[in-house]
């Protein structure tokens, strides 16, 4: 993590006199957004890398079998997490162990694996002027802190947003080429002071559509959007239907901590919640630096610790959206329950997509 600089410190001061922050406020303490956490299992020796070639979002990825929510030759398929009370990440479950129903319907689970492939994410950022550039310097320090989650066989891109998208560097297993676009832009200035993050998310998504195997897009912004064509209503229709999974950092709780536009930003946390429950990812909304390493370790679990679970819908294909309900239960069929630190019953939490867009039968085309 960098030290604080005299940069940091003349723009933390022009905050201060923005925003109306008093002096004392700083004294304040937040409490450390949870999320899933890593198991205690020794992690795994990477694998080899597939290429060492970059690839652009419209290229295919790294090899990998099916994943996040899609529908294919009549298959759907739902990446999972599985935690305890506590956000402790559950291994070492087996396909019995999970219970699918499609819009009421229990189905029969068909495929089934845990997930190791590697990550392939876009790291998408709001570059914006607003409060001379504080948050765009404060963005790119935070994702800057990401990187030291990255296995040589990962797969990152790098894109920032202001009144439009642009790519800082495209899919790489290289993080200091990362490292070094976020040093570039923590000591630039961005060139304007809008938002489009809507239209950046279309457009990512959209990039990676053809991209094979398990992605995500890690979002770091306010989470306010001043100027996208697209409307939040298409935003969370686009999100029913992707297979990209989203996780969302908010940068913006000093509007929160210090009372400035109260109504517009829990709208900006409401529309992160929602990106991320929608594509069945999670969101922060970290005060505090320290908070981050828990962060990003916490997305990095849960990406490398996903099980991916499939069936052929017995349901209407009927181009509606369908509700997904996924339990985990044990051999008996009864609701699988773990014993906490003072050795009380409690239920398990999946985090997984909570619908898909079933196609109807002209959608398929023979020989599928």
């Amino acid at each position: 993590m960098r030290s604080f600089t005299w940069r940091q410190a003349a723009l933390l001061g022009v905050l201060i006199a923005v925003l109306g922050i008093p002096p004392q406020a700083f004294t304040a303490f937040a409490r450390q957004q949870q999320g899933p956490q890593a198991p205690a299992p020794a992690e795994t020796e990477p694998a080899t890398p597939p290429s060492s070639q970059k690839k652009s979002p419209t290229q295919s990825g790294p090899p990998s079998s099916q994943s996040e929510i899609t529908v294919q030759s009549n298959l759907v398929n739902i990446d999972a997490v599985v935690t305890d009370k506590d956000g402790n990440i559950v291994t070492g479950l087996k396909r019995e162990n999970f219970k699918v129903t499609d819009n009421g319907v229990e189905q029969q689970v068909t495929n089934f694996s845990p997930s190791d492939s590697p990550i392939t994410i876009v790291m998408l950022l709001e570059y914006s002027a607003q409060a001379y550039g504080y948050f765009g310097y404060k963005d790119a320090i935070w994702a800057d802190a990401f990187l030291s989650q990255l296995k040589p066989t990962d797969w990152v891109a790098l894109k920032t947003f202001d009144l439009r998208s642009t790519l800082q560097v495209d899919f790489t297993h290289n993080a200091d080429e990362v490292h070094a676009a976020l040093q570039q832009l923590a000591y630039g200035f961005p060139a304007f002071h809008e938002s489009a993050l809507f239209d950046a998310l279309f457009g990512t998504i959209s990039e990676l559509k053809d991209v094979k195997g398990k992605k995500s897009i890690l979002l770091i912004t306010r989470g306010f959007d001043t100027i996208s064509h697209h409307r939040l209503d298409e935003t969370y229709n686009l999100m029913k239907e992707t297979d990209v999974t989203v996780f969302a950092v908010g940068t913006g709780e000093e509007y929160d901590l210090y009372g400035n536009n109260p109504i517009e930003y829990i709208q900006a946390k409401n529309q992160l919640n929602q990106f991320a429950q929608m594509t069945g990812g999670y969101a922060w909304f970290p005060r505090f630096t320290g908070e981050l390493p828990g962060i990003f370790s916490s997305v990095a679990a849960f990406l490398r610790n996903q099980y991916t679970i499939g069936f052929s819908p017995t349901t209407p294909q009927d181009g509606k959206y369908h509700k997904l309900v996924v339990s985990i239960v044990n051999a008996d069929g009864t609701p699988m329950e773990l014993n906490d630190k003072k050795k009380k019953k409690h239920g398990v939490v999946v985090i997984a997509r909570p619908g898909y867009i079933a196609q109807k039968p002209a959608d398929f085309a023979p020989g599928q």
